[in-house]
């Protein structure tokens, strides 16, 4: 279903439109009398007095070309319970006959700078829908006409639309079958990034054997797709300042590899690229929003499949980093194309911060569930930025402990680490524990495991189930709010 948002006045449409005023938490219409006739007014008012006003939406019909919509705005509303209620709402008119709604902004009592636009931000995201392989599609649009005084300006509306575009195509990635997207054709999807000014570098399996990145390649080498590193740069500053990194996991189809993968559930694994394409959304969300930040987005993109060529338990596998590991299991190989990907983006740009994202164990979903993802840092600052940016868009992150304690687990006796904890327990900080080893200069660091948190099921406040693009909007709160 598509929505169209229009900020302009259009006063034809309005004759055909529902029309959407706001009043406060009591809704209290006194300062709506102008906008009705005496007997009109008096109807409202009496309805609303058998009315549940603990709904935050109410629709009063006067006749078949008629009906108001009052929507509840309580006092002191934060942004994302804005952005919550404008999801709530689309959920009340998804169904309805009527296609034209004209919301009128001069009736916000307590109205908050871009109280409208987070609203309608809200109805953007939930509204989206993946038909893209459906013979019999949503074809209905829904057109939203805000009017008055209250809009956003034109710079808060480019930053709201960015936002949902690089959401979107987030999560259109995800929610790609992996017949489609192979490593292959989701390199060729992030090169078309270049048209919204990103620099894109895509490093094919000849370059990265001569770079040397075999932890990496070591995954992929069982699949007739190729295997990928894919850079993307913004630069939005001037000068040369150290950019800010952000660093996916880009596992296109996951069947565990030799290590193979129960069959029950095995057709979710086309969401394990889901690291990757939070930072392709967010790359291309600021490019869009011309973000004044230096940006650069780094993606590992393979294809883990148990074929003839490859990758055995028991293999070892010198990495960029000249670091050795001995495999142990093969559906433990995020954190091996994590390696080779974290050290090239801290040798080659040396970044501010690098912040990593993967869906990279089932461990942190037996933690954390659908409500958080795993937060694994060795700087307090970044994990203070990332928690403060999670609360803000309620895309929360909890922070887990990584300790020299836990490196017990993931030393072997034949080479300088193995690729699981044969132990047992820790999974999730384990596998963290793993990848700090491969930032080796001290650069401040942050992983998010995300795992439980790129797709949906159920659906969630602001998703309706499926591919949920979490991190796009944490990721762009981070850089808006300390490093613009």
């Amino acid at each position: 279903m598509l929505v169209n948002i229009i900020y302009k006045n259009n006063n034809a449409k309005s004759k055909t439109a529902d029309i959407v005023f706001f009043v406060d938490e009591k809704y209290n219409i006194s300062s709506l009398k102008k906008n009705f006739s005496s007997a009109e007014y008096s109807y409202i008012s009496d309805l609303l007095k058998i009315s549940d006003k603990q709904k935050k939406i109410l629709s009063f019909k006067f006749n078949s070309k008629k009906t108001i919509i009052l929507v509840s705005i309580k006092k002191n509303i934060k942004h994302f319970e804005a952005e919550n209620l404008g999801a709530t709402f689309y959920e009340n008119i998804k169904n309805h006959k009527q296609t034209i709604y004209v919301l009128n902004t001069d009736t916000l009592l307590n109205e908050f700078k871009n109280l409208i636009g987070y609203f309608l931000h809200g109805v953007k995201l939930k509204s989206y829908q993946f038909e893209k392989y459906k013979t019999k599609k949503t074809n209905k649009n829904i057109t939203l006409y805000p009017i008055g005084k209250n809009l956003p300006n034109k710079n808060s509306q480019i930053k709201f639309r960015s936002l949902e575009e690089g959401t979107f195509f987030a999560r259109d990635l995800v929610s790609e079958p992996g017949n489609v997207l192979h490593p292959d054709e989701y390199a060729k999807r992030i090169n078309l990034l270049k048209k919204n000014g990103l620099k894109v570098n895509i490093y094919n399996e000849n370059k990265l054997k001569k770079l040397g990145m075999n932890t990496l390649l070591g995954v992929g080498q069982g699949s007739i797709r190729g295997s990928y590193l894919v850079t993307m740069e913004w630069n939005g500053l001037k000068d040369k300042s150290k950019p800010i990194a952000f660093v996916g996991k880009g596992v296109c189809f996951d069947t565990g590899g030799i290590s193979l993968k129960p069959a029950k559930f095995m057709e979710d694994m086309t969401y394990d690229m889901a690291g990757s394409a939070v930072v392709v959304g967010l790359m291309k969300s600021l490019a869009l929003r011309k973000a004044k930040v230096n940006a650069v987005g780094v993606v590992g993109l393979v294809e883990n499949m148990p074929g003839g060529n490859a990758q055995r338990p028991g293999d070892i596998v010198k990495s960029y980093s000249g670091k050795t590991v001995e495999v142990l299991n093969t559906d433990a190989e995020g954190r091996l194309v994590l390696a080779d990907a974290l050290t090239y983006t801290e040798k080659k740009y040396k970044p501010k911060f690098i912040v990593d994202l993967a869906t990279l164990t089932g461990a942190i979903i037996v933690s954390l569930g659908s409500e958080y993802a795993g937060l694994f840092s060795n700087d307090d600052k970044l994990s203070n930025q990332l928690i403060d940016a999670g609360e803000k868009t309620k895309e929360k992150v909890w922070r887990m402990p990584l300790n020299k304690n836990f490196d017990k687990l993931i030393d072997s006796k034949n080479a300088d680490m193995q690729n699981i904890n044969y132990v047992g327990g820790a999974g999730s900080t384990t596998a963290a524990q793993f990848l700090q080893r491969f930032i080796l200069n001290k650069t401040p660091w942050a992983h998010l495991d995300i795992a439980g948190m790129a797709f949906s099921k159920y659906g969630g406040a602001l998703n309706s189930g499926g591919a949920t693009g979490y991190g796009v909007r944490l990721l762009n709160k981070l850089v808006e709010d300390y490093y613009e």
